[in-house]
C-alpha cells in the first residue's frame, strides 16, 4: 500500500470524525459496550477535532491515494503523574481495512519524529488493555509502566500505559 503523511488542518475535521468513530466501532467491539459504540456522532466528534487540530500539537493523518485512513496526535504528556516521560502519543486509529498493512507504524514513526524534533525524549501512551494494538505497543519496544482504571459508557475498563524511556531508539 502507498501511504501518504501530512499534517491535518481544520478542513481534514470531518474524514477525522469518521475514521475515529468508525475504528472504534471495530476495535472496540466486545470491549466497550454495544450501546455506547452506537451513540458515536461523527457530527459531535468533528466540532472535538476541530478543536483539537488547531492546538499546538502535531496533527498526522495518514492517506491512501487521496482519503485519509488514520490518524495520530502527539505533544506533551498530559496528567504529569508518569515522572520521567515528557511526551505522549495521544491518539493512533486507522480504519479496520488497513491495520496490519503498515500504515500504523508509519503513523507511529512520524509521531516519535516530531516529538524528537520538538525536544521530547520519551513518551507514553494508553490503551485499553483488551485492545489488540498493546501488542503492537510491545513489538515497538513500549513497556507497560502503570494501569489506570477508566469509565467508558458506564463500565470500569483497564487502561494500560506504555511507556519508552529512549525514543530515540525505537
Amino acid at each position: 500500500m502507498s501511504f501518504e503523511i501530512r499534517t491535518a488542518g481544520v478542513s481534514d475535521a470531518e474524514d477525522i470524525s469518521r475514521v475515529q468513530v468508525d475504528s472504534w466501532r471495530t476495535t472496540y467491539k466486545g470491549i466497550v459496550s454495544d450501546d455506547y459504540l452506537s451513540a458515536l456522532d461523527y457530527r459531535k466528534r468533528q466540532e472535538v477535532w476541530e478543536s483539537v487540530v488547531t492546538q499546538n500539537n502535531t496533527f498526522l493523518l495518514i492517506d491512501e491515494e487521496g482519503s485519509t485512513v488514520g490518524f495520530a496526535v502527539g505533544g506533551p504528556e498530559r496528567s504529569e503523574e508518569h515522572i520521567g516521560y515528557d511526551g505522549e502519543l495521544y491518539a493512533i486509529y486507522l480504519y479496520e481495512a488497513v491495520q496490519g498493512t503498515g500504515g500504523g507504524r508509519r503513523l507511529f514513526d512520524a509521531v516519535v519524529a516530531d516529538l524528537i524534533e520538538r525536544g521530547f525524549e520519551s513518551m507514553i501512551i494508553i490503551a485499553l488493555e483488551d485492545n489488540d494494538a498493546c501488542g503492537f505497543y510491545e513489538k515497538m519496544g513500549g513497556r507497560v509502566i502503570a494501569k489506570e482504571e477508566t469509565d467508558i459508557g458506564g463500565d470500569r475498563l483497564t487502561e494500560l500505559v506504555f511507556g519508552w524511556k529512549d525514543i530515540k531508539n525505537i
